[in-house]
């Protein structure tokens, strides 16, 4: 029996729209060029990703401890849909609220991620810099999922580093190969190697190199900080977003300084632990052992103060003015060493110990130690004590010295306790604004066994919010968003967003921390001594 008139107008328009029952063709991968060839990508939703991209050449033998060079070209299409290898670092603490599942490891892992919105251009650029105590982490993690970014038309990248060992080895004999006669810093050569690639390819992404965010948390937040105060760095970047810094005195390159030993005694002992004759000797250590020997000297990794890379002590270059002077967003957690008790000394056991204790270590600033952090607060009082001397000081420093140039700075308190925090004594820990910041809270972290998570509506909806001041911040300059507080800068009124259960406006939210937080600073820097420390 043949089909109505109807059945045929009906299967007409099923196959006009795309009705049949036949599987819908797959979507033609996206791809790019850049300098060195053509890439092809993955799609998600209508979100371009590209992983894995090498932004400099393997530092591997002869380039180990070297500045990062040029990457190879390579011909044809090369497939960028999974990672690259984390940098060689130790192994997490499998019960530390930060600890991961592993990943693959290599000395060859200087590569880059981007996610990109379908159909961008000129669309601002955010850089993104991983923290992890410049020994730990990688641009893999799932924390650090580009997806929501790009949905709110940013080009989001993310960077590995060199770490530990293989970032921060500074020695006499390397500085006598290098034409400034400077070693250490790799890790910080590797992140502007990582700028200049999206200088130079980030427009074949729909990205504007001219409106670049360097973004960074914890030993992230640390490298931004250095970036913004190293003269190689000019130009790369237009504006800075930096979560949990710290500013304490970092090793000179050849003079022991601040209690430190100079980074190249530093490099010297370890050679000698290893029974390396020289550099080329060291240059032939397996990765694994130099990591093990690295990991036994507890070998520090941290910039180095060469004169060139990082020219002075932080505190120093701010006073003078002589950092970039370009848009701040910067801010701490008001619970930042919840997750981190080894840095917060011991509670003495009874008041008078308490004062006792204040006295020995602060001197004639007792009083006004005591004053902020009451022996009556106890427990909490230590804890103020150390986030304010490590994270809060250093951030209103960042935030009051950018003002102080002219620079629009906007300051931040993530101030939020969701219930699975709360259960663990974690309330606004260190990097608990990570799943807000990506806006990822209201579902499980993928690999992050420990995290408590951020799973409720109200998560969702701050989540929403911050990500919405973010984004415009990187696109504009200045953060917003709909239906949300208004976020003024630092300026003279000293005005914080405090990221609570919602977020709202204030002015100086702990008063008098900084002032005496920056008295003890320049007291202790004048009698050379380091003042990181609580």
């Amino acid at each position: 029996m043949g089909l109505s008139p109807l059945g045929k107008i009906v299967i007409g328009l099923c196959a006009v729209l795309g009705l049949s029952g036949a599987a819908p063709a797959p979507r033609e991968a996206p791809t790019a060029t850049v300098g060195e060839g053509r890439v092809a990508g993955t799609w998600q939703d209508n979100v371009r990703i590209f992983r894995g991209l090498p932004y400099a050449a393997p530092p591997v033998g002869e380039r180990r401890w070297q500045p990062p060079e040029a990457p190879p070209s390579w011909s044809g299409l090369r497939q960028a849909a999974e990672f690259g290898p984390d940098c060689v670092q130790p192994a997490y603490p499998a019960d530390s609220v930060y600890f991961e599942a592993p990943r693959p490891q290599s000395e060859d892992c200087l590569t880059l991620n981007i996610w990109a919105p379908a159909g961008a251009k000129k669309a601002p650029v955010i850089v993104w810099i991983h923290g992890g105590s410049l020994q730990f982490g990688g641009s893999a993690s799932p924390m650090y999922d580009g997806r929501e970014f790009a949905r709110r038309e940013i080009v989001f990248v993310s960077i590995n580093y060199r770490l530990g060992v293989f970032g921060w080895f500074a020695h006499p004999g390397l500085s006598a190969e290098s034409p400034q006669n400077v070693s250490g810093n790799y890790g910080l050569l590797d992140q502007m190697a990582a700028l200049r690639w999206v200088q130079r390819n980030i427009a074949a992404f729909g990205g504007d190199p001219a409106n670049v965010t360097a973004m960074g948390e914890s030993a992230g937040a640390l490298s931004v900080s250095y970036l913004l105060a190293s003269p190689p760095a000019r130009g790369l970047f237009a504006k800075a977003i930096v979560q949990s810094t710290n500013m304490r005195a970092m090793p000179r390159l050849r003079e022991a300084a601040f209690g430190l030993p100079s980074a190249e005694a530093s490099g010297q002992a370890l050679g000698e632990a290893l029974g390396a004759a020289d550099i080329a000797a060291l240059r032939a250590v397996d990765p694994d052992a130099l990591l093990a020997a690295a990991v036994r000297a507890r070998f520090p990794a941290q910039p180095v103060v060469d004169g060139v890379v990082v020219p002075d002590q932080l505190v120093n270059i701010l006073d003078r003015g002589a950092q970039m002077k370009v848009p701040l967003l910067a801010g701490f957690n008001s619970g930042e060493v919840r997750s981190q008790r080894r840095l917060v000394p011991a509670m003495p056991g009874d008041p008078a110990d308490y004062a006792a204790a204040a006295a020995k270590r602060y001197g004639d600033l007792a009083a006004a130690y005591l004053k902020l952090y009451p022996a009556s607060g106890g427990t909490e009082s230590m804890l103020a004590a150390t986030r304010d001397t490590i994270y809060g000081w250093a951030t209103e420093r960042l935030v009051r010295a950018q003002t102080a140039a002219g620079a629009p700075a906007y300051l931040y308190v993530f101030d939020h306790c969701y219930p699975a925090a709360r259960a663990r004594d974690l309330c606004a820990f260190h990097a608990s604004e990570l799943p807000f910041v990506f806006g990822i809270a209201g579902r499980p972290v993928a690999g992050s066994r420990n995290w408590p998570a951020a799973e409720g509506p109200a998560e969702v909806r701050l989540a929403e919010q911050m990500i919405d001041y973010w984004t415009s911040f990187a696109a504009t300059g200045k953060p917003a968003a709909p239906s949300a507080a208004r976020w003024r800068p630092y300026g003279g009124q000293e005005y914080a967003m405090r990221f609570a259960d919602r977020p709202l406006l204030e002015r100086n939210p702990f008063p008098g921390t900084f002032e005496f937080h920056e008295d003890r600073m320049q007291r202790q820097r004048a009698d050379g001594l380091q003042w990181f420390i609580p």
